[in-house]
């Protein structure tokens, strides 16, 4: 019988014969998935949800799960990502409450104080709160709380809040490289990468304070009118003199304790590979900690979890394993490993920008999930892999920043914007500060990697 195949084939290995159908197939349901993600026809949870469960039945149809158990291999799919549900489900739970301490507040508060209410110095200052929040808190939690408080700020000032709004979305994707788990993708590829939590401050934490400059320049001089007030700054001084840090603090005891607790989270994070455990129990034991000591509604609590990611990657983790076992993904990977010619400098130019634009069009997280196992396949032919690895973690991350749908934090922003001031910053005048943004950093990410090569910076991930 006459069967379609695509041979697979590596400098190392021999030709192994791959039925060319279901990846045309599959390949076919990640694709529509993606493009339903990406021009938002449908939720992304919904979509991802969708992808899966059509990828599951049309796997089980055609044969692709070559297990005793074929169905099992979808429970595989999950099991390998726990560690990252984990992680964020934990600090959700930590966070919520320290929200509801007012430590938050506080922290921004006291620092826009200093300001003086000066848009010169408050620009780079909200840019400084959004990478420092999202470094320890998250992506989608310090968003979150930036752009609230950048919205009260702004509106007290009568200022523009367009300008600070961008700089959060886009300053938040710098800060998703500061450690390990300061951003979803950061700890997708750091979780399947083994990369310790330290090597994050050697390598990414440099380059992500690098990239938020760029951004502050590419919006100061966007927005420069703006940001050209000719009311008294004494004035303005006053008024911000006025914030009060402590509004928010119902319990100062609480405060102190969430304070605590948070401060003990970052550093178990940066001590887990010497503990022997890992993130996630390191997220849950702070959650339980903090649940026991704050008095905080364990029910309400959990009720803040970011139910909508969670769902969301499982459908993801489900979608990219099935199409993973068609063996599309090993073809893109020997496609680039081709085209490169087994030349590294080769290689990141074809990964990094190829990266940062489907990471804008789509969304960063399930172009993370995607690459993951081409970096694997690609470093299983012989390429280096701290290159590759820390490559794709830049990308992903500042690859959000070209559109308004490219990352959570400009969704959340930009939400926030509209709703809350009516608002409404369309894609042209996003992609006017955004791209350009995201074309400098394009030749930031190369330049920094290919340095780092170069004097052999980059710690071995398995020495």
């Amino acid at each position: 019988m006459f069967s379609l195949t695509y041979a697979a084939t590596s400098p190392s290995a021999t030709a192994v014969a791959q039925p060319l159908l279901p990846m045309l197939i599959l390949g076919l349901v990640l694709i529509v998935t993606f493009v339903c993600i990406a021009f938002e026809w449908l939720h992304k949870t919904l979509a991802a949800l969708l992808g899966a469960v059509t990828a599951v039945a049309l796997a089980l149809l055609l044969g692709v799960y070559q297990a005793e158990r074929p169905y099992g291999a979808v429970h595989d799919f999950i099991h390998h990502d726990l560690g990252v549900i984990g992680v964020i489900v934990g600090t959700s739970i930590i966070v919520a409450i320290a929200a509801d301490s007012g430590l938050f507040h506080f922290i921004a508060v006291r620092l826009v104080k200093l300001t003086g209410g000066q848009p010169a110095l408050l620009m780079p200052v909200v840019l400084a709160v959004t990478v420092g929040f999202v470094t320890f808190l998250t992506i989608a939690p310090g968003v979150l709380i930036m752009a609230s408080l950048v919205l009260v700020i702004t509106r007290s000032l009568n200022d523009d809040p367009r300008p600070y709004i961008i700089a959060v979305a886009i300053g938040a994707n710098s800060g998703a490289l500061m450690t390990f788990a300061s951003g979803i993708p950061t700890l997708m590829i750091g979780t399947s990468a083994e990369i310790p939590y330290l090597h994050f401050l050697l390598v990414s934490a440099p380059l992500a304070l690098l990239s938020a400059i760029v951004a502050y320049f590419v919006i100061r001089q966007h927005y420069r009118q703006a940001l050209t007030r000719s009311d008294d700054p004494q004035e303005r001084a006053t008024r911000v003199a006025q914030f009060d840090e402590w509004a928010l603090v119902r319990d100062r005891g609480l405060f102190y304790r969430a304070a605590g607790i948070l401060l003990v989270t970052i550093v178990g994070f940066a001590l887990a590979q010497q503990l022997g455990v890992g993130l996630d129990y390191i997220a849950f034991a702070a959650a339980t900690a903090a649940l026991l000591f704050s008095g905080f509604p364990p029910e309400e609590a959990i009720r803040k979890v970011k139910w909508t990611i969670i769902l969301f990657f499982v459908g993801l983790f489900v979608l990219i394993g099935t199409v993973k076992a068609t063996g599309l993904l090993e073809v893109l990977a020997e496609g680039i490993y081709r085209l490169s010619g087994d030349n590294m400098n080769l290689v990141l130019l074809l990964l990094v920008p190829f990266v940062f634009i489907t990471a804008g069009i789509v969304d960063n997280i399930p172009v993370a999930a995607t690459m993951i196992p081409v970096v694997k396949t690609m470093i299983a032919k012989g390429l280096a892999a701290e290159p590759l690895w820390w490559s794709l973690i830049a990308s992903c991350n500042l690859g959000g920043n070209p559109t308004p749908v490219g990352s959570i934090a400009a969704v959340i922003a930009l939400h926030a914007l509209e709703k809350e001031r009516a608002i409404k910053i369309g894609w042209g005048e996003y992609l006017k500060v955004g791209g350009l943004v995201t074309a400098l950093q394009v030749l930031l990410v190369l330049a920094y990697m290919n340095f780092f090569r170069a004097f052999d910076l980059f710690p071995p991930l398995h020495p």
